[in-house]
């Protein structure tokens, strides 16, 4: 259903920043920490006396201790003591490869071998003090896959977002596909239109006029295992688009993370980079809001899409031109699951032999 030999966001600092936060992913029920130092520690949501969740413990020491009966876990996954007990020849539990890098904190559900932190791959925005970074966090029970076409076609702004970002010059305006070895990218421009109410108001932000004409663009970049980087902006008109100069413009880099907690349900972390003014913090909260509800709009529609499809399993789904982009990302998914099993296959005929 999903790869899980791959980085996903697993949660933000903050989460874990007063006691253990106990999330699924990926299928796996796994508790988040600061262990030792303040490292971030990822073990096994279970506790191995009587099965509690850890996560309902709480941190003494960099050790992770259990709220039931007082077992105290490393963070590799060991039981380091429990009051009155001899504990040598209790059951591990299993850790997982996690990473805080770039304000998330990231864990590698797969094989910990094959857990390489270069594979995150690079947020310039994230680190460079000329971008200003606002997001948030969403629950959604949809498949993972439904919100990558979501983010890979954004003709449903026109509908979805009519008082935000839709326009009918979305529908008009031709979709280009490419796939460049396992990233794809969509992407629309559309020049010479009116502002929607939510660009007018970052143009006002970056102080430009809003009541003329600009020219907008729209690029989706898939990078597995799921994640969807979005450059979105506008430009005063006939001033370059896309290319215009920073006093022409107002742009922004959408953020989407999706996570799988299960076959049916999401973690989105969701969120807006800009590099204009990165300093305002106001304008930074009143994005982020905005952006909020604009991402709270698709969610009754992809949940209501879950529950129809689960209902209606044998109905076949049209692919239209505006759905390559989400059709060729599932394609590429498809491919590493499929080589993930093919490994898993091999190594299980290797240990029978």
């Amino acid at each position: 259903m999903f790869p899980k030999n791959a980085w996903y966001v697993a949660c933000t600092p903050d989460e874990i920043a007063e006691k253990p936060l106990g999330r699924k992913i990926c299928n796996e029920s796994i508790v988040f920490y600061r262990g030792h130092e303040g490292r971030v520690a990822a073990v096994e949501d279970f506790c191995p006396h009587r099965g509690a969740p850890l996560s309902l413990g709480f941190v003494q020491d960099g050790k992770l201790v259990c709220g039931y009966h007082g077992l105290v876990m490393e963070c590799d996954g060991k039981t380091a003591s429990m009051p009155n007990q001899r504990v040598q020849g209790f059951p591990s539990i299993r850790s997982f490869p996690v990473e805080e890098r770039y304000g998330f904190i990231w864990v590698w559900p797969g094989d910990p071998a094959k857990a390489d932190p270069a594979l995150i791959h690079h947020l310039e925005w994230a680190e460079n003090p000329e971008w200003a970074y606002g997001g948030g966090l969403y629950h959604i029970a949809c498949d993972y896959r439904l919100m990558v076409d979501n983010l890979m076609d954004l003709t449903h702004e026109t509908y979805v977002h009519a008082s935000s970002i839709g326009q009918k010059e979305i529908d008009e305006a031709p979709v280009n596909t490419r796939v460049d070895g396992e990233k794809v990218i969509t992407s629309r421009f559309m020049d010479g239109v009116m502002a929607p109410p939510f660009w007018r108001a970052a143009l006002r932000g970056n102080g430009l006029a809003d009541d003329v004409p600009v020219d907008r663009w729209q690029i989706c970049r898939f990078t597995p295992p799921s994640h969807v980087l979005i450059e979105v902006g506008v430009a005063h008109a006939g001033k370059g688009g896309y290319e215009a100069s920073p006093e022409h413009k107002a742009s922004s880099i959408v953020v989407d993370f999706i996570t799988p907690e299960t076959d049916t349900s999401i973690w989105y972390f969701w969120g807006m980079a800009r590099n204009f003014k990165p300093e305002d913090q106001e304008l930074t909260e009143t994005i982020r809001v905005g952006q909020g509800k604009i991402f709270a709009e698709d969610l009754e529609m992809l949940e209501q899409q879950q529950r129809n499809l689960l209902a209606y399993p044998e109905r076949n789904l049209l692919k239209l031109n505006i759905d390559a982009g989400g059709v060729q990302s599932r394609r590429i998914i498809d491919r590493i699951i499929a080589a993930e099993s093919e490994s898993d296959s091999t190594l299980i005929a290797r240990s029978a032999s």
